[in-house]
């Protein structure tokens, strides 16, 4: 039930041009779970030196500017979805499930890169310590929101089990 109402939620913001960045979810998600803002929790368990915490700052900001990117791109293929459940085809399906790979594709070559970027500036341990976080913490996120998305076909067997 719970999972039929964050569809027609999803639905009606679409219907109606609600245009919220993905950003904006991160952080809800992140701050309702932990009580602090994803930034706060990063600096907690990076507890890096001042010089230390200089370098990977712009390392960091770099990454969370191509991140929010990707989470536009995720949120519109949320959206997308959304639009498109009830009457889904083969090729918006196909379309649909190729954009997810991607932009997932695209999240590990930003983890990559930045990975390589934060070991520069700050060793490998503490560039790890980054990933190690920061993959946990998107994890968390995607799953909130996987949560929160029914399968294909699930409003319909749901509808089909009360009749």
């Amino acid at each position: 039930m719970r999972k039929i109402i964050i569809v027609l939620a999803i639905l009606f913001a679409v219907n109606f041009g609600y245009s919220q960045s993905s950003f904006k979810e991160d952080v809800d998600v992140v701050q309702s779970i932990y009580g602090k803002s994803k930034s706060d929790l990063m600096k907690e368990y990076m507890n890096l030196s001042d010089s230390q915490a200089v370098l990977f700052a712009k390392v960091y900001e770099k990454y969370e500017e191509e991140r929010k990117a990707l989470g536009q791109v995720k949120f519109q293929l949320i959206n997308n979805y959304a639009a498109n459940y009830a009457t889904l085809t083969d090729q918006k399906a196909d379309e649909l499930a190729k954009g997810i790979l991607k932009n997932n594709l695209d999240y590990e070559k930003l983890y990559t890169k930045t990975y390589s970027q934060a070991k520069k500036a700050i060793g490998a341990i503490n560039a790890a310590k980054f990933m190690q976080i920061e993959v946990y913490l998107q994890t968390i996120i995607r799953g909130e929101i996987l949560d929160s998305i029914p399968f294909i076909g699930e409003l319909e067997k749901t509808k089909n089990q009360t009749n």
